[in-house]
């Protein structure tokens, strides 16, 4: 499974990217906005810290407006997948791209048809927003399940499920079982993934107990 990091915080993908566990980064419009600087300029640092996809959203809701901001947006670096709406626009916008060659990520996905169609039009990543179903009552999980499912049954579908709205590490170890083939997590999730109470106090019983030995390994 890969690992993105969500956010357009640079500081956090760099440390991130140093751990050697990230193959990626998401951004939208909202994480833009947080970082207060110019989208562009962001986006570029981005994809100079990590080799790995980093997805970049429109903002035009339209086909044509979409199309002029893909190629404006895939001009800044070489991994840039463009990040479209799963709307009737994006999807056109979408088969448009892929077959100029884009990485397209096929983003607010809340349905299983939704990502038969996005699959359809060739994205390269499909988005399902797990804990924003969560919210509303329904099984986000459930959502990847029936889209692995669907996608196993038809070998010809090469588009990636890429677990969005990821809360907590359950989250994770969920989509993982169900065999998705990307994550995207905040920051704190990552970071949180590696804690567990025992670790921790084996390791301060372990550094009690070389305390006593009074040795060195220098």
């Amino acid at each position: 499974m890969k690992f993105f990091v969500d956010t357009a915080d640079v500081s956090e993908i760099r440390s991130l990217a140093e751990t050697g566990l990230l193959d990626g980064v998401t951004t939208n419009p909202s994480l833009i906005a947080k970082a207060n600087r110019p989208m562009r300029d962001i986006i570029a640092e981005i994809c100079e810290i990590t080799p790995g996809p980093v997805s970049a959203e429109v903002t035009a809701l339209d086909y044509d407006g979409m199309m002029r901001e893909g190629e404006h947006l895939r001009k800044i670096a070489s991994n840039v997948v463009v990040k479209l709406p799963l709307t009737e626009a994006g999807l056109r916008a979408c088969k448009h791209m892929v077959n100029e060659g884009a990485m397209v990520n096929v983003t607010l996905c809340f349905s299983a048809v939704q990502a038969l169609l996005a699959a359809k039009a060739g994205a390269t990543y499909i988005s399902p927003f797990i804990g924003r179903l969560d919210d509303i009552g329904q099984d986000g999980i459930e959502l990847i399940a029936d889209i692995m499912e669907i996608y196993g049954a038809y070998p010809n579908i090469k588009t990636e499920v890429l677990a969005a709205s990821v809360r907590h590490p359950v989250h994770l170890l969920q989509c993982a079982k169900l065999g998705a083939h990307v994550a995207t997590l905040p920051p704190a999730v990552i970071r949180s993934l590696v804690k567990h109470p025992l670790t921790d106090k084996g390791l301060d019983a372990f550094m009690a107990d070389w305390k006593k030995t009074g040795q060195s390994i220098l």
